[in-house]
């Protein structure tokens, strides 16, 4: 049973009832006093609990837009830079989260909290009040009554009316007061309980507010979150391909090294121990260098280098060799030791110490030393196994395995990936690689192979052959347009490109592309989809002449071409490429990101915009009587990478060095061409993507760059060319009111180099701006 109610009427008998009844709804008031006084406590715990975790998952969200995944290589795939964008997804989603958490905490603050406070300081807080001033009344009226009962009757009767009219008058004002505090006391009962329940109910609605904008944001993430789990997926299926690969190539290397050394402009390098000398009482000491030697031009490098010291790198100390000899041990106390002389030290040799008798002997052999053995170290790659080729009869074993494949097994389940027991394969492939039994052989009826070895054979047979489909020379051309551009001047490209392979290396490509994009339409089936199946013929039908970690690392680009070619198929087999498109640039002369604006980033180092990094190549003495490369076709990047006598040019921290000029960026770079000999300009030029067609026009084709001259410390111009017109090959979009934007094909007129490094001055409709100089190719 509830609270009995308090008659008005009650007031003036003031019975022991009544009193209880009054303590009852006091009693129940101070305990609604108690629970409001508690849930404020757990309210303002709430909220400073709210904003620590509001706090938390900001710094959360901060950590994740502040890290930044590195890549192996030059280039990320699409996958690879939309998961790298997705720490700053993240960090934006969290941060709209904690905006609506803040608002959350405001709204308990002004919905919750508030409102308590106010009903509990203005209305329990109201009768408190009244309830002293009741009790304070009632002791003084019973006080003054016994008082007054306590007269004598002996008093005058004057007295005693007065006495009379008092009490009477202490007693009207004991029964209003108590009146009023009755109605205040039921009043407040009422009243609590829409003034407490009325804030808890906001409370919940900013609550479920917060939720349902944590339901919409989730909601407005979903596809975002869809599409990144994709690139996700796409990722770690080209990932799972790469590892096997640079598996295959680490257990290559480790059971003979010297077979996979990689090619490079070095004849030998790798650790020696130098005696250093010292005087008499000290004796000598020996100390590890890392040595390179290139012998056409004698040239001996070594550099002081101690792995346990933290790996601090000395001084380089270069030399010219005259000779080296081999040391016995009976004229030296080590093993494994030699001598170098160098030109400017005769009659002074240095000992080195090699690792082995074996690494000694290559030293020996590569220094032309005395007593040295000649080995045959195989470095020549063992031809592929079989003999396949792109003739009659490989024709006819691609077409054979299609049709039975599409026939049989086109919605099996893991199609090309599930791969057949290799016996099996190694049998079907003899079998079909025999003129004699080739056509004999029955794949679309017969039950004796299963479509999983059909599929392998038809693969192996692909890479068993001498050269990739897509061809040694065009795979470094097909990797650039995967790792830049946009998709149109991906397909573009490709499209160029295909076009550019031999005839029957093209048609074989078609008919197994045309295959593949079948493949691909029942997905839902075999659950191959395009990007499954470029993970899967990728290494297939593209592959590095030069197997390295490097070229492994390129795999997925080579799936994502093989992408493009399954989803274009149509147009890149069955029409010919735009003419008025330009041909697609090596990936040094374009990179995809314009240069930065020295105005933008005040204070930082800029990132030159050709890639002259990818130079590696040693000075050579200004004596030097080596020719340069005749096979070498003009514009060929072989002129530049390849370790041929050609005169070359020195790597440095800073840039490049052409004897006395320092190269910094692109415009120095034109600059530098002027300077090399005759023979080698034209090469560089075209590697600039300048035309021309003989040494004296380069002359011409230069652009006006201004750099001291160390002869003289004065400023020249290298002769500058007007007018020029240019074509935009790729699209870019305007950061800055002095820049332009423009789309792929786009026509530039008089066009000048900047002043700023990396960029171009030219006009576009009647506007004159700056254009990113590796987004252009000159007419």
């Amino acid at each position: 049973m509830g609270l009995q109610p308090l008659e008005f009427s009650d007031c003036y008998l003031d019975s022991p009832w009544f009193r209880e009844r009054v303590r009852a709804h006091e009693a129940e008031l101070e305990k609604t006093n108690k629970f409001i006084k508690e849930l404020l406590k757990d309210g303002k715990n709430l909220i400073a609990a709210t904003k620590n975790l509001s706090a938390a998952q900001r710094k959360f969200a901060h950590s994740l837009r502040d890290f930044r995944f590195e890549f192996i290589g030059d280039a990320e795939t699409d996958d690879e830079r939309y998961i790298d964008a997705s720490l700053n997804e993240f960090s934006n989603f969290l941060k709209s989260l904690e905006e609506q958490r803040e608002i959350l905490a405001l709204s308990v603050t002004e919905t919750l909290i508030k409102p308590l406070e106010r009903f509990r300081k203005e209305q329990l807080g109201a009768v408190k009040e009244e309830k002293k001033k009741f009790d304070k009344e009632t002791e003084k009226n019973y006080s003054l009554l016994e008082k007054h009962l306590n007269l004598s009757a002996k008093k005058k009767e004057l007295q005693l009316q007065e006495a009379d009219n008092q009490v009477e008058q202490n007693r009207k004002h004991f029964y209003e007061l108590s009146l009023e505090y009755v109605c205040k006391l039921q009043e407040i009962q009422e009243r609590k309980k829409f003034e407490c329940v009325e804030p808890v109910l906001s409370f919940f609605q900013g609550l479920f507010t917060f939720y349902h904008q944590g339901y919409e944001l989730a909601k407005d993430f979903n596809h975002y979150k869809m599409a990144l789990q994709i690139n996700i997926q796409n990722t770690r299926n080209r990932f799972e391909g790469t590892r096997s690969e640079v598996e295959e190539l680490m257990n290559k290397i480790r059971r003979n090294p010297q077979e996979h050394k990689r090619a490079n402009h070095f004849t030998m390098e790798g650790y020696l121990y130098v005696q250093e000398k010292r005087p008499a009482p000290f004796g000598s000491s020996w100390v590890k260098h890392y040595c390179m030697y290139r012998k056409e031009t004698k040239k001996f490098s070594m550099i002081p280098f101690e792995h346990r010291s933290g790996g601090k790198v000395g001084d380089a100390e270069l030399f010219v060799l005259t000779y080296c000899t081999k040391r016995n041990t009976d004229t030296i106390d080590r093993r494994f030791c030699f001598d170098l002389e160098a030109s400017d030290r005769p009659g002074v040799p240095m000992t080195m110490q090699a690792f082995s008798e074996e690494d000694r002997k290559l030293w020996m052999e590569a220094l032309d030393g005395k007593e040295a053995l000649l080995i045959n170290l195989n470095r020549v790659n063992a031809k592929r196994e079989g003999s396949a080729q792109l003739d009659k009869i490989g024709f006819t074993i691609i077409k054979k395995c299609i049709s039975a494949v599409e026939t049989r097994g086109i919605n099996d389940q893991g199609l090309y990936r599930v791969v057949g027991v290799s016996s099996k394969v190694q049998r079907l492939l003899s079998l079909l690689m025999d003129s004699k039994t080739c056509n004999e052989v029955d794949l679309e009826n017969s039950v004796d192979w299963e479509v999983k070895t059909i599929t392998s054979a038809m693969k192996q047979y692909l890479r068993n052959l001498p050269e990739p489909l897509m061809t040694y020379e065009l795979h470094g051309e097909f990797i650039v347009p995967a790792k830049s551009g946009s998709p149109e001047s991906r397909v573009n490209a490709v499209h160029f490109l295909v076009h550019k392979l031999p005839e029957k290396n093209k048609q074989m490509l078609e008919i197994l592309v045309k295959h593949l994009a079948n493949v691909s339409k029942h997905a839902k089936m075999n659950l191959m989809t395009v990007a499954n199946l470029g993970v899967v013929f990728g290494p297939t039908l593209m592959r590095p002449q030069e197997e390295t970690v490097a070229a492994i690392m390129d795999l997925k680009f080579q799936n994502i071409v093989v992408e493009i070619l399954i989803e274009n198929h149509e147009k890149i087999f069955k029409t010919q490429p735009d003419a008025s498109l330009p041909e697609p640039i090596p990936m040094s002369v374009a990179p995809p990101n314009a240069p930065p604006r020295q105005s933008r980033r005040q204070g930082q180092r800029i990132k030159r915009p050709l890639a002259v990094y990818n130079l590696c190549l040693e000075l050579d003495d200004a004596d030097s009587h080596s020719s340069p490369r005749e096979d070498t076709p003009t514009g060929s990047m072989d002129s530049l990478s390849s370790p041929s006598p050609t005169p070359a040019f020195s790597s440095s921290p800073l840039g490049l060095l052409d004897g006395n000029h320092l190269i910094m960026d692109s415009g120095d770079l034109a600059g530098w061409t002027t300077n090399l000999p005759a023979q080698s300009r034209p090469s560089m030029v075209s590697w600039m993507n300048i035309p021309s067609a003989n040494p004296a026009a380069t002359d011409a084709a230069l652009p006006t760059f201004f750099f001291p001259s160390p002869a003289t410390g004065t400023d020249r111009a290298v002769e500058s060319v007007a007018h020029r017109k240019a074509r935009a090959v790729y699209p870019c979009e305007a950061e800055h009111s002095s820049e332009l934007s423009f789309q792929i094909g786009a026509i530039f007129e008089d066009v000048q180099f900047s002043r700023e490094p990396g960029w171009l001055e030219g006009t576009l409709n009647g506007k004159r701006g700056l254009i990113p100089q590796n987004y252009v190719q000159f007419l």
